[in-house]
């Protein structure tokens, strides 16, 4: 069986971590997006405890999250991360200037388009010939965040709320954001690059300490018989997720090691073996790569869920199940 190439470890991104990604044989990029992620675990503990709405104005913490993320961006993708304030700023002129009824249409098409536009540039234009940075899972968050928004600004101030379900009545945005609140939600250093991708007015309650509160309301506290709840800790959700994250590294080093997915156009591999043994073995390869995203994804999950996450109230259940009994 072919062996796989080496890894490149050009990228558009920082070089600070050149040598370890050399030492490893890993790619670059993949280095600086562990890197950022693990860093961005640390950060979300620091700015749990440091940075909560107690310590800190929701100023202080929009804008701590926001060029945070930024950075993060820019180590990791360079000069591609353009790309990213670039749909941004354009959503967010949009958001600013678009009538109510027709502000979910265009900032979808935008979104839709530029992200098109950059996944056609880079298979067809460039044959993914610009080094080895991959920038469209960022991008990708941010159009499924654009378009979350404007939906939900759209059900906010366009709508009735008798036209509305009940979850979209409570998710409904009834102001438009600031600039530095869109760029917090879109560019926050624990979503801009794997995800999740959250609620806007999730968010925005976190940022002003208000997400509690509004768990409490969900359960009916008042009726049950308690006045506040302590802030769940998030550690035993992380420490699971981190498990997972674990698990999926050590599969996907393993399986792609055993199947290298260059054997597959290895021309003896092509003429020499049976079409069945030739699809069950690219079934096999397709199969091994999914550990790389479960890792990725449930790395963002873990930061998220420690840094903030209404969404990731159900994940806390040893915490919030005991509270609310």
């Amino acid at each position: 069986m072919a062996e796989a190439p080496a890894a490149p470890h050009r990228t558009t991104g920082s070089t600070l971590l050149h040598p370890l990604s050399a030492l490893l044989g890993i790619p670059l990029d993949q280095i600086n997006f562990v890197a950022c992620q693990l860093f961005a675990l640390l950060a979300a503990f620091w700015f749990r405890i440091y940075l909560g709405p107690s310590h800190a104005s929701s100023a202080v913490r929009h804008a701590f999250a926001t060029l945070f993320g930024i950075y993060f961006a820019v180590f990791c993708f360079g000069w591609y991360s353009i790309h990213l304030f670039v749909l941004v700023l354009m959503n967010y002129g949009i958001m600013n200037m678009a009538s109510i009824p027709n502000i979910h249409r265009y900032s979808f098409v935008v979104a839709m388009g530029y992200l098109t536009l950059c996944h056609i540039s880079r298979i067809y234009i460039f044959h993914y010939g610009i080094l080895t940075t991959d920038f469209s899972g960022p991008l990708m968050i941010i159009t499924q965040k654009i378009t979350t928004l404007a939906c939900q600004l759209h059900d906010g101030i366009g709508r009735q709320a008798e036209e509305l379900t009940a979850e979209q009545n409570r998710l409904a945005v009834k102001t438009r954001p600031s600039l530095l609140e869109y760029l917090s939600y879109l560019l926050n250093f624990m979503s801009i690059i794997a995800g999740p991708c959250s609620n806007y007015k999730d968010y925005i309650a976190f940022i002003e300490g208000r997400h509690v509160h509004m768990k409490l309301l969900e359960v009916n506290w008042k009726q049950k018989g308690y006045d506040r709840l302590p802030d769940p800790s998030p550690t035993g959700a992380v420490m699971y997720k981190l498990c997972i994250t674990l698990i999926s590294l050590v599969l996907f080093l393993t399986l792609t090691k055993n199947f290298p997915m260059a054997y597959i156009i290895d021309n003896e591999f092509l003429e020499k073996t049976p079409f069945l043994t030739r699809l069950g073995y690219l079934y096999v390869v397709t199969q091994s790569a999914k550990p790389k995203y479960y890792f990725a994804w449930t790395l963002g999950k873990s930061s998220y869920i420690t840094y903030f996450c209404n969404k990731s109230f159900h994940k806390w259940e040893g915490g919030w199940k005991v509270l609310i009994r």
